[in-house]
Order: structure tokens, then C-alpha cells, then sequence
């Protein structure tokens, strides 16, 4: 099939000839890839693209001082509930499961690398939204270090996993492995992990999203990785095609994260139950008052609390432990 070249990709392409500096190529390059049609006649000219851009980000990591040289060069900017990454090989449909949990609209197609930069989108659970981060696929030859690092700040990992692909097993493992080079371990949230893991290894929680069982072989190849990883890892089965499972996996990222909701009043008022404060669990009536606002955590004498199994406006102390909607009043 012909490709078809536009007059904005040859201009494009004009711009990266011309290109003095690294930043300048990485934007023609970028440019090319947005603009280039997309059909099978251009999937080999998408890949070296690709694949220079890849180069050319790590030369541009690889002249940075060393004390800055694996700082992200892309930041994602932590918001709602908690920060959750989509992990997994190419190809696996993470794009896809993004756009079905949340509000982004990332591109979306059949061949390869299609994600090139880290995409957020707010997942809505209950009350709350939760960030859902689409990331590049992990692979051998283009995993780089700003990839790894905000895999290492996220709160938890989805590895996404495409069941219809015979070699699901082999993909999984390779992944795990170019994760491990960068001192990251995936390990099911709800698993005890192995105390052999100190020193610099960073563990993140993690759930495996067995992606695509509306298609051929996906229940076979499910059983096979759960033979193998069952133990490691908390599975759960999902279609983008018919939405099956989508709901389950919502509930489990709200339990991965392991955090707490609290809802404010003012004395005298009803609380406000549409905006909840969100705190890792194990967080006190201290630290929901610094959250609302400092002058609380300096003045705070004491705080009444509603909530299951306690007394309607309970008296409580700074250190109170605080439970999944649990309705705070602040007294200064």
C-alpha cells in the first residue's frame, strides 16, 4: 500500500533536515508522527519515527548533569483520590481502557506505540475521581527513565495484559524484567511481599488487568497466566468491547489505593457530603485538619466525629485514627 505522504508531512520532514539542536529534531519528529496518515501503508515509517524519537529523548537524558539525569523529563501533576499508572507491553489496549474509565480521549489504533507520552484522565468512583495515567509501552528497546520515574511516584499500577495474544505469558515476563533493570517491582497489592526487597528496589501495588476477553483464546490464556502469576498477582478479566468487568476493576483501584474518605461540617450545619477530603489510611483528625487548613492544625483543640460504630458528635483527640466516611467537626 502507498503511502501517500501529505504536504504537511514533507514540510515536517523538511523542518527535521534543517534541525540544529535535539529539542528541534524531537518536534519535527513529533510533528511527523502527528500528521502522517495513519493506515499500513505508513505502520513502518510510524515505527522509525519512533524509534528516533526514542534515541533522541535518551541523548537528551543522557547530557543532563548526573544529579538530574533520571528526574522525569515529562511530570504528571498528581490530582483527585490518587495516582494510578497503566502499565503493559504494546498493544495491550491500554489507551483504550483509559477512554472507557475515564474522560480523556488518547489515540487509539491497532498497530504499535501509539501512546508516546504519559496521558491523565479522572476516573469517577462513588464520590471521588481517581487519575488514571496512560503511559508509553514497556519494552526492551524504548523504555526510558523518565517512564520509570513516574511509575515510582504513582500510587499503584494496572499492568494491562491483551488475552487474545498467544505469547501473553512471554510478554508479561519481559516486562516485569525491563522494570526490575530499573529497580521497580509489581507486586499484587493485596499479596505479602517478599522481605529480600530492600536497598533501592521500589515494590508498587499492583492489579493485572487481563485485557480483550471478548476475543478468541482469551479465557485459555487467562488460566495460563493465572497458573503462573495467580499467587504474585490479583486478577481481573475485562472487555472494552461490552464493558465486562470494568466496574469490579473501579471498586479494586479504590481498595489498591488503601485511602479514606472524610466529609467536614461546620457546627450548627449539615456536612458537606459532596466533596470529600481523601487521606492514606492510618491518617488522623491532625491530618485532616492541615489538609483543610493550616491554622486548624496549629489551633485545633478537639474534634466531634459521626461515623459507623460511634457516638452521633463523639468528642476526639488530634490523634484520632479516622475510618471511610468518617464526618469530621473541627473545633480551633
Amino acid at each position: 500500500m502507498p503511502a501517500n505522504l501529505t504536504p504537511q508531512y514533507r514540510a515536517a520532514e523538511e523542518r527535521f533536515r534543517q534541525a540544529k539542536t535535539t529539542e528541534e529534531k524531537i518536534d519535527a519528529l513529533e510533528e511527523m508522527l502527528a500528521v502522517i496518515p495513519k493506515h499500513k501503508g505508513t505502520e513502518h515509517i510510524q515505527g522509525d519515527i519512533k524509534a528516533r524519537i526514542a534515541k533522541l529523548r535518551r541523548q537528551l537524558e543522557e547530557q543532563r548533569p548526573l544529579h538530574g539525569r533520571y528526574q522525569a523529563m515529562y511530570n504528571v501533576e498528581k490530582e483527585g483520590g490518587g495516582q494510578v499508572v497503566l502499565v503493559g507491553p504494546p498493544n495491550a489496549g491500554k489507551s483504550r481502557l483509559l477512554s472507557m474509565l475515564t474522560n480523556a480521549q488518547p489515540e487509539i489504533a491497532d498497530y504499535a506505540y501509539t501512546t508516546q507520552k504519559p496521558l491523565p484522565g479522572m476516573m469517577p468512583y462513588e464520590d471521588i475521581k481517581i487519575q488514571i495515567v496512560d503511559m508509553p509501552p514497556v519494552t526492551e528497546e524504548f523504555t526510558e527513565p523518565w517512564m520509570a520515574a513516574i511509575v515510582r511516584n504513582a500510587g499503584a499500577v494496572l499492568f494491562v495484559l491483551d488475552l487474545s495474544n498467544s505469547s501473553v505469558l512471554e510478554e508479561l515476563e519481559r516486562t516485569l524484567l525491563v522494570l526490575e533493570r530499573f529497580r521497580l517491582k509489581l507486586h499484587g497489592w493485596d499479596r505479602l511481599t517478599s522481605s529480600e526487597q530492600t536497598g533501592l528496589v521500589v515494590v508498587k501495588p499492583t492489579i493485572l488487568v487481563a485485557n480483550k476477553m471478548d476475543l478468541a483464546d482469551s479465557q485459555t490464556n487467562l488460566d495460563i497466566v493465572c497458573e503462573f502469576y495467580g499467587e504474585r498477582f490479583p486478577m481481573i478479566a475485562v472487555s472494552c468491547v461490552n464493558g465486562h468487568g470494568l466496574e469490579d476493576l473501579k471498586h479494586e483501584v479504590f481498595r489498591m489505593l488503601d485511602v479514606v474518605r472524610v466529609y467536614t461540617k461546620v457546627p450548627g450545619k449539615a456536612p458537606d457530603m459532596d466533596t470529600p477530603y481523601v487521606l492514606r489510611r492510618g491518617s488522623t483528625v491532625l491530618d485532616l485538619a492541615t489538609m483543610v487548613h493550616k491554622d486548624f492544625a496549629e489551633k485545633l483543640k478537639f474534634a466531634r466525629i459521626w461515623g459507623e460504630g460511634k457516638y452521633d458528635g463523639q468528642m476526639v483527640s488530634r490523634d484520632h485514627v479516622l475510618e471511610d466516611r468518617d464526618i469530621l467537626e473541627l473545633h480551633a
